[in-house]
């Protein structure tokens, strides 16, 4: 196996509507890495990495969805957006095939089963897989992303501090990550909650995006959305930032757009109900915004199709 520090450690492939990615590798300790995928772009990026079966994979999708291929894509499984997964087998290798799909981020812990006991040897009672019974067989758990690990998954992509101190400030959030995702006290007293003013936060601008979706086509002004969430502009404005990496209406836009296009797609409606279903009281606004996002017009994408 070649676990190393060495950005080049992760390949990419590339075919029709499939880009190479970007993607970044930070060794945090022997036997623990952290991966970090972030596709801000319209294709899909894949990404490879050889991983031998010593090792317990973490991933956490911040944002979007995205695909694991394994054994040559005779079996899949998604990842969709505020979701983890775990995988481990010690019976063999689970090698990364990682489709990344447009406007997603990922945030990956690899750790050595050495290393992952070395972590928890006191608390192994209560992680499952680490029993005797269990250390032989193979462990596969998917679960919700809490408001507390969000905040540091979003940390992790939007590091902006001195990079001489990467390494260690990585680690600490991949501590902490881990520890939030192992808590046994999932009634805590609130008032004891270290995290609970940016945890109530977080919960208020996840929120504040599914009322944006749920209304597209008449959405609340920003005013009227903080303060139906009861979070200041300034913190909503903030905070959406940095959780879904876009200000609220620009999410939204990207959102009608796709939105539109899967409605083209389906074939049961013209281009102007379809402007309409998503907001736009004239099919030439929606024409145009179509057209900025996808480089073509609504007709046009329509007799691509056929």
């Amino acid at each position: 196996m070649n676990l190393n520090n060495n950005e080049n450690n992760l390949a990419f492939q590339s075919s029709k509507n499939i880009a190479k990615g970007s993607f970044e590798e930070t060794k945090l300790d022997d036997g623990f890495f952290l991966l970090a995928f972030r596709n801000d772009e319209s294709d899909i990026q894949i990404a490879e990495r050889e991983i031998d079966n010593t090792f317990i994979q973490f991933h956490f999708c911040i944002k979007g969805s995205s695909q694991f291929v394994f054994n040559n894509g005779n079996y899949r499984l998604n990842i969709e957006e505020e979701n983890s997964l775990i995988l481990y087998n010690p019976q063999r290798s689970l090698p990364i095939h990682l489709e990344v799909h447009p406007k997603s981020w990922l945030v990956s812990i690899l750790v050595s089963i050495k290393k992952f006991h070395g972590l928890f040897s006191q608390e192994a009672d209560y992680i499952t897989f680490l029993s005797e019974d269990n250390k032989d067989k193979k462990y596969y758990k998917d679960g919700k992303i809490t408001p507390s690990m969000a905040i540091a998954l979003n940390q992790i992509i939007n590091f902006n501090l001195n990079n001489s101190i990467k390494s260690l400030y990585f680690k600490g959030k991949a501590l902490e990550i881990l520890s939030l995702y192992f808590n046994r006290s999932e009634d805590a007293d609130i008032e004891q909650c270290p995290f609970l003013v940016d945890e109530t936060n977080v919960i208020k601008i996840r929120k504040a995006k599914d009322i944006i979706i749920s209304r597209m086509a008449e959405p609340p002004t920003l005013h009227e959305l903080s303060e139906e969430i009861g979070l200041s502009l300034k913190k909503l404005k903030e905070g959406f930032k940095q959780i879904y990496g876009d200000s609220v209406f620009s999410f939204l836009l990207d959102y009608k757009m796709e939105v539109a296009r899967k409605l083209l797609e389906e074939g049961n409606h013209n281009v102007n109900e379809v402007g309409l279903k998503v907001g736009y009281s004239t099919s030439s606004h929606f024409i145009s915004a179509f057209k900025k996002k996808f480089g073509t017009t609504p007709k046009k994408y329509l007799m691509s199709l056929t």
